[in-house]
């Protein structure tokens, strides 16, 4: 990946056409298993070659257990006028997500004990879920269960909790080398539009992308249902994750907040750097977190086992914005113009990662004559910079240590050390800079 193949997608409307994706995706019920995931994962294929996995249903995947298959048809909650008050056609939110199959008639004391609201803001519907207690319920507005009147209720929801298998859909992009960079996102929320959808969004435009320009690194990307699926996909490929050598979980990236980045357990690796410099010089607001064992698939990739070089990406953090897991985290609170910024900022994270390469300076004895070769007078060109790479390009440093150390953004100083190269002053160095500072060579 080059700069002028970052500005060339950077120029692009990438967000709105992730958020068109977004729209496509939005009415489909979905869940950690079952046909609503499915059918997002077949939706995709219409953008990128995914290729989908099945894991039965009682896998063993460490210390958890791959679930029965839940599926839904129909839900609806009828008063004693045979008026839907509740109607999961209207909103798939309506129903507690791996809810039991029900057909009764049941007093409205015990309706209460299997509803689900949000006092705070009476309008909103909750999403609420049961994956590994089994219930049956149902969410509402505040001010429908206000409204509801003493009587018999006509409770249905035509669900099935059965064997069947954990989808998940994967795509691995092959670069120059066999390093990876993993890309996951979950997508096993229903109809909640920056939780959940604009992370699947997001991921899938950059991987179309990705296929459309040359790449040193190789990439996987995983749609996976959260926590179980990223601990089934981690237990099928326990054998190969030493390839993994940067990687992000992506979500929530459609609101209007600041970016906020986690950091991996370790807190140092390439991609928490690189995505600390892009967003240091991106003029810009922003938030970097320590890693803590909580929020989405990241404790998963750096629990002690794995400890794997994987951050978080997002805007606002879950749980702090008040539209979280409800029915207001919908098409109308995420934003184009957000998502082709949060895009943005992630290309050229990974322009960072493809193109931080080490130099050795081919004339290293005090300064070479810039001026002779006109590099003083070369448009665009950075003096600065040109001085910095040299000075520091003795093979202990890559070029994110220089833009580190100079405090010049990384697309400066990669101009710089691709100029030198142009002019015989710099060479690839082939040994990596730690190996060089470790044993002396530098």
């Amino acid at each position: 990946m080059t700069i002028d193949d970052l500005k060339a997608v950077a120029a692009k409307e990438i967000g709105a056409e992730i958020y068109a994706l977004i729209t496509e995706l939005f009415p489909i019920c979905r869940s950690i298993t079952g046909d609503g995931f499915r059918q997002t994962m077949t939706l995709l294929q219409q953008h990128i070659p995914l290729k989908i996995h099945e894991v039965p249903s009682g896998t063993n995947v460490f210390d958890w257990v791959v679930p029965k298959e839940w599926n839904i048809k129909d839900a609806y909650v009828k008063n004693a006028q045979g008026e839907k008050v509740i109607d999961f056609q209207k909103s798939n939110l309506h129903v507690l997500n791996y809810s039991l199959p029900v057909n009764k008639v049941v007093s409205l004391q015990e309706l209460k004990e299997h509803l689900f609201t949000l006092p705070d803001h009476p309008d909103w519907i909750p999403y609420k879920t049961s994956y590994y207690k089994e219930n049956w319920g149902f969410c509402l507005s505040h001010n429908t269960l206000m409204a509801l009147e003493e009587g018999d209720y006509e409770v249905f929801v035509d669900a099935t909790l059965e064997a069947g298998s954990l989808t998940y859909g994967e795509l691995y992009l092959k670069g120059e080398v066999a390093d990876e960079v993993l890309i996951s996102c979950h997508g096993c929320h229903p109809s909640l539009a920056n939780d959940n959808l604009s992370g699947i969004g997001l991921a899938t435009i950059l991987a179309k992308t990705l296929q459309t320009v040359p790449h040193r690194l190789s990439y996987r990307f995983v749609f996976i249902p959260g926590t179980i699926g990223a601990i089934t996909w981690l237990s099928i490929n326990e054998a190969n994750v030493d390839k993994i050598k940067h990687g992000l979980v992506i979500t929530g990236v459609g609101d209007a907040g600041k970016i906020t980045y986690k950091k991996s357990r370790r807190a140092d690796t390439d991609i928490d750097r690189a995505v600390a410099h892009v967003l240091k010089h991106c003029g810009q607001t922003y938030d970097i977190i320590d890693f803590y064992p909580y929020g989405y698939d990241e404790r998963q990739y750096c629990s002690p086992g794995f400890n794997l070089p994987v951050g978080c990406f997002m805007r606002t953090p879950y749980g702090q914005y008040p539209e979280y897991h409800t029915s207001a985290d919908n098409l109308t609170f995420i934003q184009p113009e957000s998502l082709n910024d949060s895009f943005s900022k992630l290309l050229a994270t990974l322009n960072i990662l493809e193109n931080n390469h080490t130099y050795l300076n081919l004339s290293p004895k005090c300064e070479p004559q810039l001026g002779k070769r006109g590099l003083y007078s070369s448009i665009g060109a950075n003096e600065l910079a040109l001085l910095w790479v040299l000075n520091l390009s003795d093979g202990s440093n890559n070029l994110l240590d220089i833009a580190e150390s100079s405090d010049i953004e990384f697309t400066a100083i990669q101009s710089a050390a691709q100029l030198l190269s142009m002019h015989k002053l710099l060479e690839h160095s082939h040994i990596p800079a730690k190996i060089l500072a470790k044993e002396g060579l530098n």
